[in-house]
């Protein structure tokens, strides 16, 4: 089961960054965001399993990173006001 979480996360990565690369998804859209934090959260509770620091750090920050910037983008889509968002 772990190996499979860790092909999962890594593929919903590597699909985000492959779909970014041939103009397909944009790098700051909101499916390009949601893989990535879903991949590198799925890789970072494996590298808490594994009790792997450095993989941790990269993976817990690009989960954050990546859900963090997803509220700046759901404010900034056409027709969408910083003030409608429920916060």
């Amino acid at each position: 089961m772990y190996d499979v979480v860790q092909i999962a996360g890594s593929l919903l990565i590597l699909a985000a960054f492959a779909g970014a690369q041939v103009g397909r998804i944009d790098q700051s859209g909101r499916r390009y965001l949601l893989a990535n934090a879903a991949g590198s959260a799925a890789l970072a509770v494996t590298a808490i399993i594994g009790r792997e620091r450095g993989f941790l750090l990269l993976e817990g920050t690009w989960a954050l990173m990546s859900l963090g910037s997803l509220p700046r983008r759901t404010a900034s889509l056409p027709g969408r006001r910083a003030e409608d968002e429920v916060g």
